[in-house]
């Protein structure tokens, strides 16, 4: 057989190959149609259950996984280990090397292998419809995420036989069509799946938030994307994204909180077990015993740290902007965290932080800038070291509630109360002052019009704070690359990073007990500002050269600390370019009717 899902890279011997090692392989880890017969197995609902848990397991572009950091965006002012965003606006990537991992269908052909073969399946129609679903959950999630990348890409909703040579070698299908496909099949999962059952499984209510995410990223996108000419259906997909999450903000969902403000808050992303929080729409669960580990020790000074710019968004208690407090921009490491929005010492580590229960406090690293992420950092009270076995939540309902409020506000269609409803719910598990529509918008943060300078109209104001508190309570939450492309705030991307503001040359505390841990210097030949310190404390310093060229400071011998690469290899951000990534040269050269995204022709 050869009916083996398109991926423009297929040739001959590669489905002699994958038919060859198909019968040493599991049917759920081999492409389907080598591997079971519709015939013999689409039988019973069980069949469904069974062949869909599958799809939570699929990678790739098709993955609905947990994410735990920002990387690829503003806030973070370093990663050593490099990344596809930053070789894109350093002018790195092009069609002949961009990766092909991307480009990969072979699990929308397994979503599709199920769609097409439902006719013979006997059951609870209601039952078949929820993993129908399901099948339609994922196949959305896996165009919105093509979307992103490149804008336009064909849309396939069948199994198709190499036979088929029109639909396989056909052009891109307009971002019309795609985005109404994927629209389509959200609404088709949120009315059909189930709403019980366990979180750690898509729900109705975990598609309709699928469907409100989508509908509000497409709504932004084509509003401030006046390049697509397609700004007259925006307000068509925001009011979409405004009915879909309030119908889940009446379906019995909360945000966690005891009253403990930063630990409330802290307990979302460090809990051993999230089964019973009402936050959670969807989360994945970890579990020692059964030997179901993540990754997220990795986020603490690992090849990456936080931005300065991050640092700054998070408000004063009383709903102040720390960029309008005095000398916000000359207060240092140790003083910065001082009567902030508790979110910030719990998402950057704040002086005084130890990876272990009760264990001397860790000190900060200027050479990744000096605000390392914590947010997803678990302690284990027990045995006092860092814990992978923490759920990790997929959707929550404070993105929801997020949501509302956006959409509403670039609807102009939002009150006090709209407010009281969403994003006050979020500042108040904070200890943060409540926003104020009026005082929002009769003062708008002249930081954040720097920040988003598209942001216009009567709601300016309003949607600048939205914008904040978006950064705030979702950080490191894997969403920020995506709302700069929606915002069509790309040239954010292209302003070097800074981390923590150094005085002078000298020796710091930054573990905040008043005794100096770490001395930046010019060179190891030259020690003189630390010449002063008793013997004690100068032994035990960490020093950091400026010397080592890992790192400068933005007024030579004082200011922000700032990183070499973005002063020998700038970053510039192309629009409307960069907002798509190309599609790898082997596909257009295979499919000569594949045309590159804007930019890249």
């Amino acid at each position: 057989m050869k009916t083996k899902y398109f991926n423009h890279i297929l040739i001959v011997p590669v489905i002699i190959l994958i038919l060859s090692a198909g019968c040493k392989k599991d049917f759920l880890d081999r492409p389907p149609q080598t591997s079971i017969n519709p015939k013999d197995f689409f039988k019973t609902t069980a069949d469904l259950e069974t062949y869909s848990n599958g799809f939570y397991e699929m990678g790739g572009m098709t993955s609905f996984s947990p994410a735990y950091n920002d990387l690829f965006s503003d806030n973070i002012s370093v990663n050593l280990g490099g990344s596809e965003v930053d070789n894109l606006i350093r002018g790195k990537i092009n069609p002949a090397n961009v990766s092909a991992d991307s480009w990969d269908w072979k699990n929308l052909r397994r979503i599709n292998y199920m769609l097409n073969n439902l006719q013979d399946v006997k059951g609870d129609q209601a039952t078949i419809d929820h993993f129908k679903g399901i099948a339609r959950f994922y196949r959305a999630n896996f165009y919105f995420e093509m979307l992103k990348r490149f804008g336009e890409v064909p849309y396939y909703t069948s199994v198709l036989d190499a036979k088929d040579e029109a639909a396989l070698y056909k052009a891109k299908d307009p971002r019309p069509l795609v985005a109404d496909s994927i629209r389509a099949d959200l609404e088709y999962a949120a009315s059909r799946i189930k709403a019980g059952g366990s979180n750690t499984r898509i729900t109705k209510w975990a598609a309709t938030a699928l469907l409100a995410r989508f509908c509000l990223f497409e709504g932004t996108f084509r509003k401030y994307h006046d390049e697509l000419g397609l700004q007259n259906t925006a307000n068509g997909f925001l009011e979409r994204a405004v009915s879909a999450s309030k119908e889940i903000m009446g379906a019995g969902f909360s945000i966690y909180n005891t009253g403990k403000k930063g630990e409330d808050y802290q307990k979302l992303f460090t809990s051993a077990d999230l089964s019973t929080n009402k936050e959670m729409i969807f989360y994945q669960d970890f579990d020692q015993s059964l030997n179901r580990a993540n990754s997220t020790h990795y986020v603490f000074d690992w090849q990456y740290s936080l931005s300065k710019s991050l640092a700054d968004t998070y408000l004063m208690l009383d709903g102040t902007a720390f960029t309008s407090s005095p000398d916000w921009d000359k207060k240092t490491y140790t003083q910065v965290f001082k009567n902030r929005d508790p979110r910030m010492a719990v998402t950057i580590m704040p002086p005084g932080f130890s990876t272990t229960a009760g264990g001397i406090p860790n000190k900060i690293r200027p050479t990744f800038g000096g605000y390392p992420q914590i947010k997803f950092y678990a302690v284990d009270p027990v045995t006092k070291v860092y814990t992978e076995f923490t759920d990790l939540p997929l959707i929550r309902y404070a993105e929801v509630l997020l949501i509302q409020a956006e959409a509403k506000a670039e609807l102009d269609n939002i009150s006090q109360n709209d407010l009281d409803l969403t994003i006050n719910l979020l500042r108040s598990r904070a200890g943060v002052a409540a926003l104020n529509l009026g005082n929002a918008n009769s003062n708008p943060d002249l930081i954040l019009q720097n920040i988003y300078p598209l942001v216009t109209g009567s709601n300016k104001g309003l949607l600048l704070e939205i914008r904040r508190e978006r950064n705030v309570e979702l950080a490191c939450e894997g969403f920020r690359f995506a709302d700069l492309l929606r915002w069509k705030a790309g040239k954010l991307l292209e302003r070097p990073t800074q981390g923590i503001y150094i005085p002078q040359l000298g020796a710091y505390d930054v573990t905040g007990d008043g005794i100096e841990d770490i001395a930046i210097l010019q060179s190891p030949a030259d020690e003189s500002p630390i010449a002063p310190l008793p013997e004690a404390v100068r032994s035990k310093l960490l020093k950091y050269y400026l010397s080592s060229n890992s790192f400068y400071l933005s007024n030579t011998s004082s200011g922000f600390i700032m990183f070499p690469e973005n002063l020998s290899n700038p970053r510039l951000f192309a629009e409307p370019k960069y907002y798509y990534f190309p599609i790898p040269q082997q596909q257009t050269i295979l499919n000569p009717k594949l045309k590159q995204p804007q930019g890249w022709e």
